[in-house]
């Protein structure tokens, strides 16, 4: 079964349809404690990164041994952001550092980009996805696929970067290393694109398990 995390500011109820139109059981722990049982874990999320300080040292703890048993974890939206350091959104409120980087108001201008000029945020809307390097998270997608965003901060460019979007600058639009991926996008928003990224990563999911625990997925 897939832990659906609940920190007060995701959208489940279309996470949990996306996840059931794929085949994927799911259901949300009410304590952390209860992420043993989860063959993955996805961390979903709309809106301030502050309230990811809901995520306590307990759920943090528990979701870092979970990955570190080689339990798949993906984060959406603010959840990408979560899985860095810090952002620009939040100062006080730590990441939980899983990708290095600290995420930025969109537009602001990286050390190889020029600044954009004046940009109109949140960036809400249909947006093309650039394929940078092979990843199993994006398997099937081709550059220029659209996605479905709906944000105001975004990750920067890195070496875990596995797709890219431009707006006004480009920026994380999926990232993916072993088994941790996130996607800026909403996933359960983007059409046939998203059940398909999805659907690629309950596979992961599925294999981490093994046996009759995979198959009662």
């Amino acid at each position: 079964m897939i832990a659906l995390v609940d920190y007060g500011a995701g959208n489940l109820t279309s996470v949990r349809k996306a996840l059931a139109a794929i085949g994927a059981g799911a259901w949300t722990p009410a304590v952390a404690g209860e992420l043993g049982r989860a063959d993955g874990i996805i961390v979903p999320g709309v809106g301030h990164f502050d309230s990811t300080k809901a995520l306590t040292d307990e759920w943090r703890a528990a979701i870092k041994t979970m990955v570190a048993d080689g339990v798949p974890l993906l984060g959406i939206c603010v959840g990408l952001q979560w899985l860095f350091e810090s952002s620009q959104e939040a100062p006080g409120v730590a990441g939980l550092g899983l990708f290095s980087g600290r995420c930025a108001l969109l537009g602001t201008p990286g050390p190889k980009t020029q600044d954009p000029g004046p940009l109109k945020v949140p960036h809400v809307g249909w947006n093309s996805l650039v394929i940078n390097r092979p990843s199993r998270l994006m398997a099937g997608v081709t550059s220029g696929a659209q996605a479905y965003f709906t944000h105001s901060y975004a990750a920067p460019v890195t070496g875990d970067t596995a797709a890219i979007c431009e707006y006004g600058v480009p920026f994380s639009a999926a990232v993916e290393r072993d088994r941790v991926s996130a996607v800026q996008f909403h996933p359960e928003k983007s059409g046939d694109i998203g059940l398909q990224i999805l659907s690629n990563w309950h596979h992961l999911s599925r294999r981490s398990s093994g046996g009759a625990k995979a198959d009662a997925v």
